[in-house]
């Protein structure tokens, strides 16, 4: 894995933190986690434009809005009992998937026309 997409991961786990974060400070009425947010989005924000001089911007952020997202909601179903049904797994699928057919798409062989064969 390149330096890269280590910082992309970086980004996503510190993404995850500061929304995390975010619902436990409760419209930022409490300080330590209001705190934690402004450290996970900063951190995380940072490490997005880290992995930018290596990976294209749409790949980057398909992936970090993505798997965030995913990940975001795993947190909720697990820790806050959010609803998980089939529409939610559903959704899960679809954004994993749709992550990898970008992930496909910009690996895929190109013409000297830029695209695809």
């Amino acid at each position: 894995m390149n330096k890269g997409y280590w910082a992309l991961s970086v980004s996503i786990l510190f993404e995850v933190f500061g929304t995390t974060m975010l619902k436990l400070s409760h419209g930022f009425t409490e300080l330590l986690p209001a705190i934690g947010v402004v450290i996970g989005f900063g951190v995380a924000f940072y490490s997005l434009s880290i992995c930018l001089r290596t990976i294209p911007l749409s790949m980057a952020y398909a992936i970090w809005s993505g798997v965030g997202t995913a990940l975001t909601a795993l947190i909720g179903v697990i820790v806050w009992n959010d609803p998980f049904n089939l529409l939610t797994l559903s959704g899960f699928a679809l954004i994993v998937g749709g992550v990898a057919l970008l992930h496909a798409a910009d690996n895929a062989p190109k013409t000297a026309r830029g695209e695809a064969v």
